[in-house]
């Protein structure tokens, strides 16, 4: 029987790069993984609420950098850059090791296939039908600009006393083409009756040769403390 392997793992090194970039001998390895692992529960676990879409790690040295991809980048940053220098201490004092944050905020969050299979959650949550949900949310990415989609939920929906899968795609996702700017989220709604699963792909387009794929991101704030204006305007916006 056939599986879909992850669009991302399938994809890395050609298209997609690692969330985690740093070399590590056997001995120290399952440490650092551990640390990372402890960043990004924390992060989403205190922040969730800024619609992260992934957490990007580096190291150097005994510094790990810490690259924040969020929606809503004023959130994290507070005025005056309180609330990112407070998640600085917080992160140093979780790992033990000097912490160097950047804050990045997505372009277009409504084609990151992680913020959707989010907030289609939050919506099997407040008990929103499944199917109309879903639809909502493919139509959305659609008209975003985004070139297919396909959403898939399974569990016991409708609080169904068996759980079932159900889907729906519209225009073109295709998984096997390596060239393809496939993104993918998955996220999961958990109800009286039990859990649902959501995943989301989303097909952005053809990355040919020669050409550089777009950024999903800008800086909302540097690791110096230096803030772009439109970080300013993100900031007063959630003020």
């Amino acid at each position: 029987m056939g599986h879909k392997i992850n669009p991302s793992a399938f994809r890395l090194g050609i298209l997609v790069r690692h969330k985690s970039r740093w070399y590590a001998d056997k001995k120290r390895f399952g440490n650092f993984l551990i640390e990372d692992q402890k960043i990004r529960n924390f992060v989403k676990k205190n922040y969730g609420f800024a619609g992260i879409a992934k957490i990007e790690i580096e190291r150097i040295a005994d510094t790990i950098k810490v690259i924040v991809h969020a929606a809503r980048p004023g959130l994290i940053i507070g005025r005056r850059g309180a609330k990112v220098d407070k998640l600085s201490e917080d992160l140093e004092a979780v790992v033990g090791h000097r912490i160097k944050l950047d804050i990045a905020e997505l372009e277009r969050p409504e084609l990151n296939a992680q913020i959707i299979a989010e907030a289609i959650a939050e919506q099997l949550e407040k008990r929103a039908p499944f199917r109309r949900t879903m639809r909502k949310y493919a139509e959305t990415v659609l008209d975003m600009g985004g070139k297919g989609v396909k959403i898939q939920c399974a569990g016991r929906l409708g609080g169904a006393e068996i759980a079932r899968t159900e889907k729906i795609s519209m225009g073109s996702v295709p998984l096997h083409t390596l060239r393809a700017d496939i993104d993918y989220g998955a996220s999961t709604a958990i109800l009286g009756k039990g859990t649902i699963g959501v995943k989301v792909w989303i097909y952005k387009g053809e990355v040919l040769p020669g050409i550089k794929k777009p950024e999903e991101s800008a800086p909302a704030r540097k690791a110096d403390g230096e803030e772009p204006k439109h970080a300013a305007h993100a900031q007063a916006g959630q003020a």
